[in-house]
Parts: C-alpha cells; sequence; structure tokens
C-alpha cells in the first residue's frame, strides 16, 4: 500500500527555512516558525528532519544541489559566459538583499565555521560554488571572451573573494543595492582580463558620507 503523499516537497520546506533564517537569523528559528510559513504542522518538520538541526544540516546539504543547478540555468538564460556569471553571483547573494539579512545569514555561517557536521556541508557548497565559477570562466575563455592565457583557476578564487567581501562592504556602507555593489566589484575584477570592456559596465556605488570624516577635496 502506497503511502500518504507528502504534500509539500522538502525543497519548498528548505527554501522557507533560508528566508526564515533571513529574517530571524539561526539563533531565532524555530520548527514552528518553518511550519508557518508553509503552512503545516511542527511535528510534519519533526517526521522529516528530526530537529532543529537535523533541519540546519538539511539545508547545508541543499546547498550543494543548489550551486549546480543555478549555474546551469544561468548559462541557459544569458548569452555570454560572463553574463551568466553576473547573474549566478547575484541569484547566490539575493537572499541578503538587505543588511539585516546579511547579517542573519552570516550569523548562519558563524555556525558553520564551529560546527564540524555543518562546516563539512558548507565547504562542499563553497567548492561547489567554485567549479561553477570556474567552468563560466573557462567557457568564457574558450568563447574568447577573456585574454589568452587567464589563469581561469585562479580567477575563479579571487571572484569568490572579492564578491563576499563586496557583501561585507555594502552592509557596512548601505549604499545603493547588494546587486549593484556586487556587480560593480565583479566587473572590475573581469576588466583586465576581458578583451573588450562590458557594454554596460556599473557605476560604482558611492559610500555614504560619514558625519565624523572630513571631506577629501573631490567630495567638497
Amino acid at each position: 500500500m502506497a503511502g500518504r503523499p507528502r504534500g509539500i516537497d522538502d525543497v519548498v520546506i528548505l527554501r522557507a527555512t533560508a528566508e526564515v533564517i533571513g529574517r530571524v537569523g539561526p539563533a531565532g528559528l524555530t520548527l514552528a516558525a518553518v511550519a508557518r510559513e508553509v503552512g503545516l504542522v511542527p511535528g510534519t518538520l519533526v517526521q522529516r528532519f528530526g530537529s532543529k538541526r537535523g533541519l540546519l544540516v538539511a539545508l547545508a546539504e541543499q546547498s550543494v544541489k543548489d550551486a549546480d543547478a543555478t549555474a546551469g540555468r544561468a548559462c541557459a538564460e544569458h548569452g555570454t559566459a560572463l553574463d551568466a556569471l553576473a547573474a549566478l553571483v547575484a541569484e547566490w547573494l539575493a537572499p541578503m538583499d538587505t543588511p539585516e539579512r546579511f547579517a542573519n545569514h552570516l550569523a548562519f555561517l558563524c555556525l558553520d565555521l564551529t560546527d564540524p557536521q555543518l562546516h563539512r556541508h558548507a565547504l562542499a557548497a563553497h567548492l561547489a560554488q567554485r567549479r561553477a565559477v570556474e567552468r563560466l570562466l573557462a567557457s568564457a575563455a574558450a568563447a574568447g571572451e577573456l585574454r589568452e592565457g587567464t589563469d581561469t583557476a585562479a580567477l575563479a578564487g579571487s571572484v569568490q573573494a572579492v564578491t563576499t567581501g563586496a557583501g561585507l562592504t555594502w552592509a557596512l556602507e548601505r549604499s545603493g543595492t547588494l546587486g549593484e555593489r556586487v556587480e560593480y566589484e565583479l566587473r572590475a575584477l573581469l576588466a583586465p582580463h576581458a578583451t573588450a570592456p562590458h557594454p554596460d559596465m556599473p557605476r560604482h556605488p558611492e559610500a555614504p558620507h560619514h558625519p565624523n570624516r572630513a571631506r577629501t577635496p573631490e567630495e567638497a
């Protein structure tokens, strides 16, 4: 006899978990909050994931699968490999589109860094994203978008470092949107390696003037 249908797929629940983390952080995350988000009772989540920790581990495992899925979708939806790369990075960072959400997801990363099991999955997701970036850069090189001899493996690491740092800088300066800041920094990183300037190079988001900092001559 077949079992009862699951009703709501685990992937939907895990996406809702990420949404709740963005709003309240990992400390405020509860099975009840996630259950409300998807219209289930907490007991259903206990049956599927066992506990809050089990839910977080499942979310970390899903992020590894998402890295490959989003890369494939970006390639299909954009005409050039570099445009696909910009879209891919933007999609990865989309859940952190306010400084508060950025802080809450950063708190989740802090859990990943201190919990051995979560760290294992976080590292796997990080490496999966690196492979996706490197594949797109290799495609860009093969298509003549990047200069001959570009070390795409090394550049992939720089892409991850620069886009991650850009997110933190944006959360501190709070000027423009996260997407604008990350796209600018990514295009700036790639510009010396590109065979032609990007026609839509975004303008640098201006950092807000701090009241306790003297203005430079350019700002005066």
